[in-house]
């Protein structure tokens, strides 16, 4: 940690490890309309979404199930992100999601968590109407009452929603983790290039790191 002028202690780089107590982890988007096979935009999905569907099915959501049952056992919060619209005919959602024909009505389905990560039900559900949930929702707000510092983030699409979210909260002051193992896009390349800006924002580790860490910094801390 470095002081700064102010007196107040700053994560020297942000390889930073992260603390508990200050941490979150932020599931971004993993509900029935773009993370579950024969739903919402995936009810027929064509071949261009067999690598998608392959890795959330084999990789994201065994090593998401296994990286929240961590956290919750620590006493981490875990939040998530759902694309859902503020009402039932869409007129609220942002101009980029009318234009991409993006909609999800509210109270729909296609806005709840898949049900093999489904939420406890105490955690936050928070649903946006755009890419960046920075922008769409009040989550710095609800950070910041948390006494939030560090953010694990994990989701779909890497290169969309996710990569939004990890810019968003490093530009806040945020330390953020970004969890390779747990995230998809359509592509590989678009995976590995989202990655190869994202190294930029905040550290990029595997959910079986992640995991390691924490369970780490739990036993320091007793």
């Amino acid at each position: 940690m470095a002081t700064s002028r102010s007196g107040v202690n700053r994560p020297a780089t942000r390889e930073t490890a992260i603390v508990p107590a200050r941490t979150a982890l932020l599931v971004v988007d993993m509900q029935n309309f773009c993370a579950q096979r024969g739903e919402g935009s995936l009810a027929k999905p064509g071949p261009e979404y067999a690598y998608y569907l392959e890795r959330i099915e084999t990789t994201v959501v065994p090593n998401l199930q296994r990286l929240i049952k961590t956290f919750r056992a620590n006493g981490v919060e875990v939040i998530y992100t759902v694309i859902e619209s503020l009402t039932k005919d869409g007129r609220d959602h942002s101009l980029d999601h009318k234009h991409s024909n993006i909609h999800v009505p509210r109270g729909s389905r296609g806005g709840r968590v898949i049900d093999a990560l489904a939420p406890d039900d105490d955690d936050i559900i928070l649903p946006k109407s755009a890419s960046g949930v920075f922008n769409a929702t009040n989550i710095e707000y609800v950070l910041r009452n948390l006494g939030v510092e560090y953010l694990v983030i994990a989701g779909v699409y890497t290169n969309q929603c996710v990569e939004s979210a990890v810019r968003d909260a490093a530009d806040r002051g945020f330390m953020v983790t970004l969890v390779e193992d747990c995230c998809a896009t359509k592509t590989p390349a678009w995976h590995a290039a989202a990655l190869d800006t994202l190294k930029g924002y905040g550290r990029i580790r595997a959910a079986d790191q992640v995991i390691a860490e924490l369970t780490a910094q739990q036993v320091a801390a007793q």
